[in-house]
């Protein structure tokens, strides 16, 4: 039996590619053959993927960065890559493309639209981002992270959540310590980027918590290059023990030994603490496209199991008090951490891989 070929079509930030790494993991798994089509941008979040994974990097570009002289050269640049992708397709025809949204999934999503290859597309958000809103009526499928997502018109979407990594599964539902006199983790994410609000205003929030709260506190907070040591140097001016890095490999162990999660509302992030089930107080990004972010946030606030801050009332004095809340309040904290996993969606990756052998078995 000849070995079938599934392309992932992916880029950007890990808020796509830890998606695309789900499946990937699971169609190789399968005994499928897995290639990742990305930009230099998004080979950087690539070193999760398994060995096994082939990946080619395509030319792309965005409007939403540079000048009037990179913006001209934007639609040269995906033209490019999408006459590679085309040629490659055409030497070696995969049974299925799998987009997860990024400008760098242009070229295959395009290439795949142009030859009439099977594809799909995955979005992670409640709201299409402005690739998978392109391609949302030209594929058979728009797999959705969030229900309900508003989707055009003619586009064909099912509910499946959000796939998390291997390393996240391993760790779901795992038993939550409750909030108490003993150290206490506080696990602070801006998503794969960092967030530069969230140096500003959680340090200051953790150091402004009762003597007998902080000095159980043990922090572990994902902050951008450039913010990382003012970061560090205010929390070891305040006598905190704080781990500070730009990027943390091992999030799924940090978040389950952890008793409050303070984060972004990406939708990986929200998929990682809903699988693993902690107690969260999330804090979206309000430029985010559409507000996409707090429509990511529904299950859990509707849930009970988050705190939600938008970012036009953040303040150093209201994040304090709701860190307060919870920890001092451990039958509260269990609560919210059971309620969290209520709404998560473990399965999805297996939803997921079973859209995509349906569509390959359609062509066959």
């Amino acid at each position: 039996m000849t070995q079938k070929y599934l392309m992932i079509a992916a880029g950007g930030t890990g808020g796509h590619m830890f998606p695309a790494q789900a499946l990937a993991e699971a169609m190789l798994r399968k005994g499928w053959r897995v290639r990742l089509s990305t930009d230099a941008r998004g080979a950087r979040y690539t070193g999760g993927f398994p060995h096994t994974t082939e990946i080619v990097q395509v030319s792309s570009a965005t409007f939403a960065r540079g000048g009037l002289v990179a913006k001209a050269m934007v639609a040269p640049r995906i033209a490019a890559g999408v006459l590679s992708m085309a040629r490659q397709m055409r030497r070696d025809r995969p049974d299925v493309v799998v987009g997860f949204g990024g400008y760098p999934s242009v070229p295959a999503l395009a290439a795949a639209t142009l030859l009439g290859v099977p594809r799909m597309i995955h979005e992670q958000n409640g709201v299409l981002g402005r690739v998978n809103q392109m391609f949302a009526k030209r594929v058979a499928q728009v797999a959705c992270g969030v229900w309900p997502t508003d989707l055009p018109e003619g586009a064909n979407g099912i509910h499946v959540g959000n796939p998390v990594r291997g390393a996240v599964l391993e760790r779901a539902g795992a038993a939550y310590i409750a909030p108490g006199p003993y150290p206490m983790s506080v696990l602070v994410m801006g998503g794969s980027q960092g967030a530069r609000i969230l140096s500003d205003v959680v340090p200051e929030a953790i150091a402004a918590l009762p003597d007998e709260m902080r000095q159980y506190i043990r922090v572990s907070h994902q902050a951008r290059d450039e913010d990382g040591p003012r970061v560090t140097e205010f929390y070891a001016a305040h006598g905190i023990d704080a781990d500070v890095q730009p990027f943390f490999k091992d999030i799924p162990r940090r978040m389950s030994e952890a008793q409050l999660v303070i984060s972004r509302a990406g939708a990986s992030s929200v998929a990682d603490i809903s699988v693993i089930g902690r107690p969260s107080i999330l804090i979206p990004y309000a430029a985010a496209a559409g507000d996409h972010q707090t429509a990511n946030a529904r299950g859990l606030t509707g849930a009970n199991a988050a705190i939600l801050i938008p970012e036009s009332a953040l303040s150093v004095e209201a994040l304090s008090a709701q860190i307060a809340a919870v920890l001092s309040n451990p039958d509260a904290a269990l609560q919210m951490a059971n309620a969290a996993l209520s709404v998560g969606a473990p399965d999805a990756t297996e939803r997921l891989v079973q859209l995509v052998e349906q569509l390959a078995e359609k062509e066959t």
